[in-house]
């Protein structure tokens, strides 16, 4: 018997094509906003009685945007990889190269092995991903299932830090660039369940008829 909790995440805007998809308009350069639907599980409850903090989620979610947000991906067996390298250098295209593929289903995969060894290192092997689902949009999704007994056999890395992710592909004069922080909007007062009620002043400012 196990326990199990999700989170949603959103892994950013990104752009990919299926190059084999000969009929099929996805062989173009398309984009969408992925999100990602994360599944864990543990046999045991931490301290808080929680399968995983999702607080403590925020480097899952880093290792996440910094390869789907505003990025280009591209299989690396891509025949036009020359033409999307050139773009790198040009300073136009954040280019991740896939060695799996990029079709949504390979995204599932990637999602799951980064956060698989996210969780099972940052608890220490007490809790995993199970499964991951990834949305293209309201009407599309791919899910990878790792809850096979062989995945579960697989040696988990501890190690939070030193997760292996597929690097930027970037010229030299990129390497320093940092994304500006988020800003965020100031948080609006809650307004009442119950306003209180308004009366019509303006009608009848000496509330000689009663209103």
């Amino acid at each position: 018997m196990a326990f199990q909790s999700t989170k949603i995440i959103e892994l950013g805007s990104c752009a990919f094509r299926q190059p084999k998809a000969y009929h099929s308009h996805c062989r173009f350069i398309h984009g969408y906003k992925l999100y990602a639907k994360f599944s864990f599980s543990a046999t045991t409850l931490d301290e808080n009685h929680w399968v995983v903090d999702f607080g403590s989620l925020k480097g899952l979610k880093k290792i996440l945007q910094e390869q789907f947000d505003h990025t280009t991906c591209i299989a690396a067996d891509d025949p036009a990889l020359p033409a999307f390298e050139e773009l790198v250098k040009q300073g136009v295209c954040d280019l991740r190269v896939m060695t799996s593929g990029t079709g949504i289903e390979r995204i599932a995969e990637w999602c799951y092995n980064a956060a698989n060894k996210f969780v099972s290192g940052m608890t220490d092997n007490r809790a995993r991903c199970i499964q991951v689902e990834v949305f293209e949009h309201e009407n599309n999704s791919a899910i990878y299932n790792g809850t096979s007994d062989d995945e579960l056999k697989k040696p988990v890395v501890k190690d939070v830090i030193k997760v292996e992710i597929d690097q930027p592909v970037s010229n030299k004069k990129d390497t320093n660039i940092t994304r500006p922080p988020f800003k965020t909007s100031p948080k609006k007062p809650d307004r009442p369940l119950f306003p209180k009620k308004q009366t019509n002043k303006w009608i009848d400012p000496k509330g000689t008829w009663g209103i």
